[in-house]
């Protein structure tokens, strides 16, 4: 798919993998004028009646659909009720409406968090029906996975061609920083560089430290929808990810380290570690549409840091 010929509708296209995406359509040769971004208050996208006028205002002929309700461990805690119904309404109001207007294709980012909670690493996209999801997160998984289900009875009912993709955890400049909302990367480097700032002797952290993650650099990962949008047009879900495994100790650590605390990592045990392990075997990514990770940990790290230096006072 030629997409500079293309009218791109990038729902959370504002947001923090949005602003990326939208730099990687334009690199394309898209025009800004075809790259349409709905926002919240114009377009409640829980609402079937505001993707109707979504879809009749901006005529698109491509959607890539990122908007989501999301966060951390304690996020999905506090709310999974609402992270169940956001972002399964969305994608189904998003999906019928492509279906009924005859969308030339959509794009749906899904969650590593689909995947069952014992999955063996690294996870394969075959093993994504093993199991349940990790319970903490659950909801939000599983709202995400059944539109994994509706592509694929759109694509065999009504020819709608939809793709998949499950990108592991993302960082990076501009990510969610709020200790109430944030995922582990921002969280820790907010709190690491906080201790530095104030000189304090202790950094304390939600779990054991056991627990491991696969973390892509949030460019990477923009460069990868990108590349399905013009490249991918199969029913299989597809990982997106680094393909590098690391414990949240040696990440604190690491962090610890790149930001210059010197000081003790206190462990909170009674918090939490979610999924013990998740790292993505992503063959099928570089099979289907030439996509390799660019950017190291080590330098995706320095960069985030660098860019939550430079915002912090604005928090």
């Amino acid at each position: 798919m030629d997409l500079a010929r293309q009218r791109i509708v990038v729902t959370g296209g504002a947001g923090f993998l949005g602003r990326f995406v939208q730099a990687q359509l334009k690199a394309r040769g898209v025009a800004p004028a075809n790259i349409l971004v709905p926002l919240h208050k114009g377009y409640d996208l829980t609402d079937r009646r505001a993707v109707e006028r979504l879809y009749a205002d901006t005529k698109p002929t491509v959607v890539i659909h990122l908007a989501a309700e999301v966060g951390g461990i304690g996020a999905n805690r506090a709310n999974p009720g609402r992270f169940f119904y956001a972002n399964m309404a969305m994608g189904l109001h998003m999906i019928e409406q492509a279906r009924i207007v005859g969308l030339g294709k959509f794009v749906q980012v899904g969650t590593i968090c689909a995947y069952p909670k014992f999955t063996p690493v690294p996870f394969r996209e075959e093993d994504l029906w093993n199991g349940y999801p990790e319970e903490t997160n659950a909801p939000y998984g599983l709202a995400k996975k059944a539109l994994l289900v509706m592509l694929q009875a759109y694509r065999q009912q009504y020819g709608l061609n939809g793709i998949y993709l499950l990108p592991v955890n993302l960082y990076g400049p501009g990510d969610d920083f709020d200790l109430q909302t944030s995922h582990v990367i921002p969280a820790l480097v907010r709190k690491f560089v906080h201790a530095v700032d104030t000189g304090a002797k202790e950094v304390e952290v939600w779990g054991t430290g056991k627990a491991s993650r696969e973390f892509l650099y949030v460019e990477d990962c923009a460069r990868a929808i990108v590349a399905a949008a013009e490249r991918y047009d199969g029913p299989e879900p597809v990982n997106v990810g680094a393909g590098l495994e690391i414990t949240i100790r040696a990440l604190a650590e690491k962090i610890g380290a790149l930001t210059g605390f010197s000081g003790r990592i206190v462990w909170d045990s009674s918090k939490p570690d979610g999924q013990p392990r998740r790292c993505l075997d992503t063959s099928r990514a570089a099979e289907y549409f030439a996509f390799r990770a660019q950017v190291d940990l080590d330098e995706g790290l320095r960069r985030t840091i660098q860019w939550w230096r430079e915002h912090e006072s604005a928090s």
